[in-house]
């Protein structure tokens, strides 16, 4: 009985915080300007257009330089900074807003040690993550396994957030779908430098909520094995807006108006159909099973509000091999507690990986 307490008050937590976030006029809803447009038809061409790349992998991805910059350093690990011009070609330039077309990173690497010698992971935002510092603290630990932490700032968000948008409430459906999509060619350009520019020796991809559905993503989309590692998320972002509390946080009669523009009559039910199409390009089942499945250790909690266990299940089931790992909680609850079982899911990941051969030696970073 008192387990069963504790977990209606996690899942109770959840909606007590989505309330307060999403049903407030603290700021307005996600979509509040409709669906995107001609924007949007483009990006479901783009996103679709990923399915049949898939088989020759679209690799090697566009190259990219970082600028670097020292923020501190200590006897045992360097932060550095880095910038560098989002590797997406023209056409997703195009719809991407000015503000996020630079790309930004932190890099949190152990002093001294030979890369060809340790790991390094890149670490995806959920909603509303626009800093590096969450991601930063939970690399932190690792240090002392040599495990090096780059913390990518997604576009929309941060430094790269549009103007007119107020918070992590993207503005049209179309901005998710381009997050998405950034995300994922500038996660594949980091691990491509970190492999042959910087010669680590293993790589892992992680991230949080919507963070671990792009995690999961690019997992499956590398050539080579790597860790593949999505924590507290949903199979697919038509769960997080059609289940979960994100709903409540949905501007669905601006949706629904932006579709009478072509229709009358159009029924809120329709509208949420008309979600469900568009956010199943986002469903990580129709990606191919990563090169090492044993390597992908996804962890949930056991009362999330946001994500409903049977869209964890329906993503272990598209990947034989995966590892599910449960932790006691809801979404807000594990995120704050729950930190330690994070770093044991990347460590045990990494480890699950072989060292890459190398044919001469790096230098220490």
């Amino acid at each position: 009985m008192v387990s069963v307490n504790l977990g209606m008050l996690h899942y109770v937590l959840d909606h007590i915080y989505g309330a307060f976030v999403h049903r407030t006029n603290i700021s307005p809803p996600f979509f509040s300007r409709g669906w995107g447009g001609n924007k949007l038809e483009l990006l479901e061409k783009l996103i679709n257009q990923l399915f049949p790349e898939i088989e020759g992998q679209n690799w090697p991805p566009h190259l990219v330089q970082p600028i670097w910059k020292n923020v501190w350093e200590s006897k045992t690990a360097i932060l550095r900074e880095g910038v560098f011009r989002t590797p997406c070609d023209d056409q997703l330039l195009s719809a991407l807003p000015h503000e996020s077309h630079i790309a930004r990173v932190a890099f949190l690497s152990p002093k001294c040690v030979p890369p060809q010698n340790m790991a390094c992971v890149v670490h995806l935002a959920g909603t509303g993550d626009h800093t590096f510092e969450r991601r930063l603290r939970l690399g932190g630990p690792l240090i002392k396994e040599n495990i090096a932490t780059m913390v990518l700032e997604s576009p929309f968000y941060g430094q790269r957030r549009p103007m007119l948008q107020r918070g992590a409430k993207l503005l049209c459906v179309s901005d998710l779908l381009l997050l998405g999509r950034v995300t994922i060619e500038e996660a594949r350009s980091l691990l491509h430098w970190l492999d042959f520019e910087a010669g680590f020796g293993k790589m892992g991809i992680c991230g949080l909520s919507m963070g671990g559905v792009h995690a999961a993503m690019v997992g499956s989309l590398h050539p080579t094995p790597i860790a593949t590692l999505p924590f507290l998320s949903p199979h697919s972002a038509v769960v997080a807006f059609c289940e979960g509390i994100l709903k409540y946080g949905t501007a669905w009669d601006a949706l629904r108006d932006d579709l009478g523009l072509e229709k009358t009559e159009i029924t809120l039910e329709e509208v949420r159909e008309r979600m469900r199409n568009v956010l199943s390009l986002t469903d990580v089942t129709r990606f191919p099973i990563p090169k090492n499945p044993d390597a992908v250790i996804l962890v949930a909690a056991t009362d999330d509000g946001y994500i409903p266990k049977h869209s964890v299940l329906e993503f272990q089931r598209a990947w034989p091999g995966s590892e599910v790992r449960w932790v006691t909680g809801g979404h807000v609850s594990s995120f704050i507690l729950h930190n330690g079982e994070f770093r044991r899911a990347i460590v045990d990941g990494l480890n699950r990986l072989q060292w890459k051969e190398t044919i001469s030696s790096s230098p220490p970073l």
